[in-house]
């Protein structure tokens, strides 16, 4: 039995719509500039800045943690074995490599100003060629996100892409991202695409994507922002093709999409379509019937005896007509339905899994809100099934108890709220958005032995670690389960191994970022989300409102570091707001302004102080650059050459030195096109303080999708982390280090 909101973390993966990420983008080379800690850098200065080119191929590699985020479909090509594709709701497309057992990332190449790319809308694959794929990606449709999703071709098996002249608003992370599919190419003629748009109705290709036109004669109006969410051709009859418009029906073409008609009793609220190779269409639907099919134009109820529940996953076996597969879409878990016979009788299959991701557990094993099941096209009884968390599969769907095994070696999908790497203990504790967070028990290339909930207090979100740096095993991390509204933290004793809950904790309070006294671990403030911070004195025990800070931003999507310790005095805290930097010296009872019009206001910024020395603050305001303080606050300088300070972090220094290693996720100046040629972003380390950089990014992975928190190591030079919105934590080890 596991604990009740474990239950519902269906629900907590949809609060991810709210997530909004900014905008930035990547820069390759390694360049040395000289220092000016001034506020304004000079043109002169900049035109003296000394360029080398790096020759040096930097891997970011992903920390392995399992899964962890919807895979939104699968997709297996019918002509060339083990050719297998997924699409997923925030973590970018992949493509299976058997050799290795592993899902190999399509996607990486995006930089952080194509965020939007992430998102999975639709995958189609050309069913004549095994090397031709077509992708929609585009993360939200709603009038507060700015962006426009558009498809891209790739003739390499996503090795390389081309982008298409088709931008429209896509929701590859709203609602029905799990249902489709609205890209699909033609088994007739594989110049001829389709792509049903959630606004902007339903759009068509006749020359293998070079040319769209939107197909002014589909007569349907989109009034629920789901739009036209299922296509599908009849490879059998060429020119037959469907199309599901969520909420109205399902419209029938007979000429490759010219004229459509609306196909009469048809169900509203279908999932999927799949047409068997005797032409029946068979259909999944949110409501009654769960299951139903369409041939010789009769529609027939075939929805399994006495389920009632929403019906999503659905395949029929290519070289059996009749053999087919539909599931439930449940929250505590998923039923499974198999036929033999069109769907006369029925069989729910008896499952069992073999997990091979350490942590998984409760509902993760239980196939929550399965998206996509799908017989393979080569390897009989074989079927692959996706869900919330990752990727399953059977070698044999007609056995008693089916058994599942889960494939995610290489799929990362977390978001990152907070990344520590101690001086002591474990090397890194990640605080993760729907699955807690992990104390890496087994280094960075092992899945993690268990969530933080399982040695203590167990979460939906962490949003915070911290630890005391006198006493760096006392540790303290804030978080809570949005699903219900509740809100709390924990301390350890043993560098994060094990938690025990707080005391007490003010309620409906959503804790954003805590601070511990660098010398007292029962000393800790704790900022809040819309609302006035806190600290406590005794460990979580009793609480206190803090006095001369602002109330805090909403959370709990919300990245901005603000609050720090001083690292050596134990009664000292900084925060950072609105242009505004305070400090307190009496434990965090009461802060008071040291600095005003830093740079303007600036909401995405980290405050952070450094390593063993007191009142050395440093803040990063994103395009407003980087600033330095020697004297707790009173005075800043600004780091010369820095045009962005997107994120930065403090690791350990290089052997024969006592300065820490500075690492950046920004823009150097130069005049060098070697070194930013399209105006991007980079990523770089400074041994010096910010006077000479060096370029430790790759080009190939420049971290696009949403980085939003960077450490580095304390214990070993030269290892830097990146969390990430949907790609889990990245990590670079410095090969020279």
């Amino acid at each position: 039995m596991v604990n009740s909101h474990v239950s519902r973390r269906l629900l907590w993966q949809t609060i991810r719509l709210l997530s909004i990420a900014l905008v930035v983008a990547i820069a390759l080379g390694l360049i040395n500039i000289n220092r000016n800690l001034t506020n304004s850098v000079t043109e002169a200065e900049t035109n003296k800045l000394a360029i080398t080119q790096s020759h040096q191929q930097n891997t970011w590699k992903n920390v392995s943690i399992g899964g962890g985020g919807y895979v939104t479909g699968i997709y297996l090509h019918p002509l060339q074995k083990d050719l297998v594709y997924i699409k997923t709701d925030v973590s970018g497309f992949y493509r299976w490599d058997r050799e290795t057992q592993h899902w190999i990332p399509l996607t990486e190449h995006f930089r952080l100003e194509q965020r939007n790319y992430y998102s999975g809308e639709g995958l189609a694959l050309d069913p004549n060629n095994s090397k031709i794929l077509y992708i929609a990606a585009g993360a939200y449709s709603a009038n507060w996100w700015p962006d426009k999703g558009t498809i891209f071709k790739s003739i390499d098996q996503g090795e390389t892409w081309v982008k298409l002249n088709l931008d429209l608003k896509m929701g590859g992370n709203e609602p029905k991202r799990w249902a489709g599919e609205r890209l699909v190419v033609s088994p007739s003629d594989s110049k001829v695409i389709f792509f049903g748009s959630r606004l902007d109705g339903l759009w068509k290709s006749s020359d293998a994507g070079a040319t769209w036109n939107q197909v002014t004669s589909f007569p349907s109006k989109l009034n629920n922002k789901i739009g036209i969410l299922s296509i599908a051709f009849d490879k059998n009859v060429p020119g037959l093709v469907y199309a599901n418009v969520y909420g109205d029906g399902i419209y029938r073409s007979t000429d490759m999409g010219l004229n459509w008609s609306k196909i009469k009793q048809s169900p509203q609220s279908a999932n999927r379509l799949v047409v068997a190779s005797d032409s029946t269409l068979y259909v999944t639907s949110d409501k009654k019937p769960g299951v139903s099919k369409y041939i010789n134009g009769v529609w027939t109820q075939i929805t399994p005896k006495n389920s009632t529940k929403a019906f999503n996953g659905l395949s029929v076996n290519p070289r059996l007509a009749e053999e087919i597969l539909v599931s439930t879409r449940e929250k505590s878990g998923t039923n499974i339905y198999w036929s033999v016979d069109g769907g006369e009788t029925w069989k729910q299959k008896t499952q069992a899994t073999n997990n091979r991701v350490s942590w998984w557990e409760g509902i993760m094993l239980r196939q929550p809100s399965v998206s996509a099941i799908e017989f393979d096209p080569k390897v009989a009884d074989r079927v692959w099934l996706s869900d919330w968390y990752g990727v399953w599969r059977t070698e044999n769907i007609r056995a008693k108890k089916v058994v599942w095994s889960n494939y995610v070696q290489g799929y990362e999908a977390t978001v990152v709220f907070s990344l520590v790497s101690p001086p002591r203990g474990v090397i890194l504790l990640s605080g993760l958005a729907d699955v807690d967070g992990f104390y890496h028990d087994r280094g960075l290339n092992t899945y993690p032995s268990r969530e933080f909930g399982s040695s203590g207090l167990q979460l939906q979100d962490t949003y915070s670690i911290a630890y005391c740096e006198t006493k760096p095993s006392q540790m303290v991390r804030v978080g809570g389960r949005r699903w219900n509204k509740t809100y709390t933290g924990a301390t350890s004793t043993n560098g994060g191994k094990t938690w025990q809950e707080f005391a007490s904790f003010p309620k409906q309070k959503m804790p954003m970022r805590v601070a511990m006294s660098a010398t007292n671990p029962n000393l800790f403030v704790v900022t809040i989300s819309e609302g006035q911070a806190i600290r406590t004195t005794n460990g979580g025990a009793s609480w206190e409102n803090v006095s001369g800070l602002p109330f805090g931003p909403k959370g709990a999507w919300n990245w901005s570091q603000s609050l720090a310790a001083d690292p050596v005095e134990g009664n000292t805290f900084y925060y950072y707001y609105n242009d505004t930097v305070y400090r307190s010296t009496d434990g965090g009872a009461s802060f008071e302004v040291v600095y005003k019009s830093l740079a303007g206001e600036n909401k995405w910024h980290s405050l952070k102080t450094m390593p063993g020395v007191k009142g050395e603050v440093w803040i990063s305001l994103d395009e407003h650059g980087l600033y330095h303080s020697t004297d707790g606050g009173n005075s800043f300088s600004q780091i010369a050459g820095v045009e962005q300070a997107y994120l930065f972090a403090f690791g350990k220094p290089p052997a024969g030195s006592k300065t820490p290693a500075l690492y950046l996720y920004g823009k150097i100046a130069s005049k060098s096109d070697l070194t930013n040629r399209d105006s991007s972003l980079g990523i770089f380390r400074s041994l010096d303080q910010g006077e000479t950089w060096t370029y430790i990014g790759d080009a190939n992975n420049p971290i696009g999708n949403n980085p939003n928190f960077m450490e580095a190591s304390k214990q070993k030079f030269g290892l830097v982390f990146v969390g990430t919105g949907g790609r889990g934590i990245y990590y670079f080890n410095s090969p020279n280090a």
